[in-house]
C-alpha cells in the first residue's frame, strides 16, 4: 500500500487532504476538506437508471442502496439491470417492452406519491426513447420478466 506510518488514506487522498467521514450506514468516506458542512436534503426524487449504470455498479458494498434485492436486480454475474430509484435507495427495476412502453415494477413499499413518480417517469422515459428499443446485453431476472410482460 502506499501510505505514510499512521496515515491510512491513500496518497492521492492525503494530497487532496481528504478528511475522512461517516457515511450513512457506518461507512468510512472522504470529502474535499471545504466540503464537511451537512448537505441539505433534495426533497423527494425518482430516476429510472438503465442497466450498468455507474450508480449502481459503483460500489463493493451495495446494502446501503440496494437492502436485500440484488438476487432480482442483477444477472448471476453481478451486472446490474435497470433500475428504479427513490430518494437515494433502489425501490424496483424497469424494462422496455417491443411496444415501446416503459414497464416498471416495485420491489419496496412506498408512498403512493412516490408510485406516481416513478409512473411520470416511466412514461417521459418512453418517450424520449420514442422508437428506440433498448435491451440489455445483461439481463437480470426482473427486466426479463417486465420485457416479456
Amino acid at each position: 500500500m502506499d501510505r505514510l506510518d499512521d496515515d491510512p488514506r491513500p496518497r492521492a487522498l492525503r494530497a487532496l487532504e481528504a478528511v475522512e467521514v461517516t457515511l450513512d450506514g457506518g461507512e468510512t468516506g472522504y470529502v474535499l476538506p471545504d466540503d464537511t458542512a451537512p448537505v441539505p436534503s433534495p426533497g423527494p426524487w425518482v430516476a429510472l437508471l438503465p442497466s450498468l449504470d455507474p450508480t449502481v455498479m459503483g460500489f463493493q458494498s451495495r446494502m446501503w442502496y440496494l437492502g436485500s434485492h440484488a438476487p432480482t436486480l442483477f444477472d448471476r454475474t453481478g451486472n446490474a439491470g435497470p433500475t428504479v430509484w427513490a430518494d437515494g435507495r433502489i425501490i424496483g427495476g424497469w424494462a422496455q417492452r417491443q411496444t415501446g412502453e416503459v414497464a416498471f415494477e416495485l420491489v419496496e413499499d412506498v408512498p403512493a406519491a412516490t408510485r406516481r413518480a416513478v409512473s411520470a417517469a416511466a412514461q417521459e422515459l418512453a418517450g424520449w426513447l420514442g422508437d428506440a428499443r433498448v435491451t440489455p446485453r445483461f439481463r437480470a431476472p426482473l427486466e426479463r420478466k417486465l420485457a416479456q410482460s
